[in-house]
């Protein structure tokens, strides 16, 4: 092979282009990863790892204040030395960036650094290395970038994306968040734990807009107990900058009022990364600036040989990082001619990780419904056993189950759900049936336990429900 022909090449190396190089590695291929950053793409230094790290220095302020309040260890926060924190954030991001490196290195994927556009059938050409070849496959893995709304101009300072919310080396007093996501809600629940006063501001009528009806409510519920102010079903009307204050108007409910901060926190999703790449001019179809695939099962494109993955692919896609590695790995298998089964997105967990955390897997009961399914509902409240008023965040287990059918989707609010989940996503995509899974026991004392006892009550075994 000549030595700019490669089996692989990959366009992008977040976390969907780099699974796909690591799993074609693993394969014997030969394997061109282009990147014009640094490999590991947002999640890595923009997103999942820096700001959970952060989530974690939040839940340590949060435990000194609870042992104070409730459990009687009389301390307190002298103070919080910021720079500390961020230091300790880039140094976990540095770690997992080297320890990506080397196992790329080990694979012997070619990471060829810089600007790459695709310019032919299977080829993409990089600034300073040339044309490279795909002789199995090219992988279209661009990602995503904050996208702010119509008319919002994003300065930097006093109007920020979560990247720049990164790039802070302090600590605003008050934060107004437009956009109640996973990203707000996160950032919005770390800025609450390190002292400022925060407003979430979402036009849909709830936070976490997309999970279920139950569990916007849980978390509103838990949002207002730790004094953060959630403006649902309202509009952003205007937002000027003065000084060292933003002041937005909003319209809700047909009140119009003014909220002013140090800080306009824009977190209304991302948009792929698209544009002037080339992938039109090779028969690849764009919608909205999203690569659609022509097979959802393959996820090759129009263009024979051109697969894609990650953020750039429109829903049912989940522009989440676990869904991403599957994505890039079911390319990779593909492309070195073994089975690999297609991914069922509904089956892939959803975890956001504010405080109490939100996490779910199958359909909302709104979904289910639509589906046609007869519906049956149980839900168990975490204070209902006894590690989860230990944990005292409250939160809930909703379980939708089909009558007389499996369950269809599991939906959780709590502390540490985005942990508990991992049973729910092998009990959703086995289609399991609640009286099998009632015959499993659950640790005690466990926060698990309330995920069991649902589970005991859908099936008709009551024990403390």
């Amino acid at each position: 092979m000549a030595s700019n022909s490669y089996d692989l090449v990959i366009l992008g190396g977040g976390t969907g282009g780099y699974s796909a190089a690591l799993r074609a590695g693993s394969l014997g291929l030969s394997v061109a990863l282009v990147e014009k950053d640094k490999v590991g793409g947002t999640c890595l230094h923009w997103g999942c790892i820096p700001t959970k790290a952060l989530l974690h220095a939040a839940e340590l302020v949060d435990g000194v204040h609870e042992a104070a309040e409730r459990w009687g260890v009389k301390t307190t926060i002298e103070s919080i030395d910021y720079s500390a924190t961020v230091a300790n954030r880039d140094d976990i991001v540095t770690k997992n960036f080297k320890g990506l490196e080397g196992h790329l290195k080990k694979l012997k994927v070619d990471v060829v650094k810089g600007t790459g556009k695709v310019t032919g059938p299977k080829q993409v050409s990089v600034e300073g290395r040339g044309e490279l070849n795909a002789e199995k496959a090219l992988v279209l893995a661009s990602g995503s970038v904050p996208k702010s709304i119509p008319g919002l101009e994003i300065d930097g300072q006093r109007v920020i994306t979560s990247d720049h919310a990164l790039m802070l080396d302090y600590l605003p007093k008050s934060v107004i968040v437009l956009g109640a996501g996973a990203v707000g809600v996160e950032f919005a629940s770390f800025y609450r734990s390190m002292g400022a006063e925060v407003t979430v501001v979402e036009v849909l009528p709830g936070l976490v807009p997309l999970e279920d009806a139950e569990s916007q409510r849980e978390l509103a519920r838990a949002f207002k107990k730790r004094g953060i102010t959630a403006m649902v079903d309202t509009r952003l009307e205007d937002a000027k900058v003065e000084g060292d204050q933003v002041t937005v108007t909003v319209t809700g409910k047909g009140d119009t009022k003014k909220v002013s901060a140090e800080l306009l926190l824009v977190a209304t999703g991302r948009g792929p990364v698209s544009q002037g790449l080339g992938y039109e001019a090779i028969g690849v179809t764009l919608d909205r600036g999203y690569v659609v695939p022509a097979s959802w099962e393959t996820l090759e494109t129009d263009a024979p040989g051109v697969y894609a993955v990650g953020d750039i692919l429109p829903p049912p896609s989940l522009a989440l990082a676990h869904a991403s590695f599957a994505e890039g790995m079911l390319v990779a298998e593909l492309a070195a001619g073994k089975p690999s089964p297609p991914i069922d997105y509904a089956g892939v967990p959803r975890v956001t990780y504010c405080t109490p955390e939100v996490a779910s897997v199958g359909l909302t009961e709104a979904q289910a419904k639509e589906q046609g399914h007869q519906v049956v509902v149980q839900k168990f409240p975490f204070n209902g056993v006894a590690k989860g008023m230990i944990h005292g965040q409250g939160g809930m287990v909703k379980l939708v189950g089909a009558k007389d059918g499996p369950v269809l989707g599991v939906h959780l609010v709590g502390a540490r759900v985005t942990d508990l989940v991992a049973e729910s996503m092998l009990i959703y995509n086995w289609e399991a049936l609640p009286q099998e899974v009632a015959q499993f026991i659950h640790p005690h004392p466990t926060l698990s336990e309330a995920v069991g006892e649902a589970y005991l009550s859908l099936a008709g075994r009551p024990l403390h429900g």
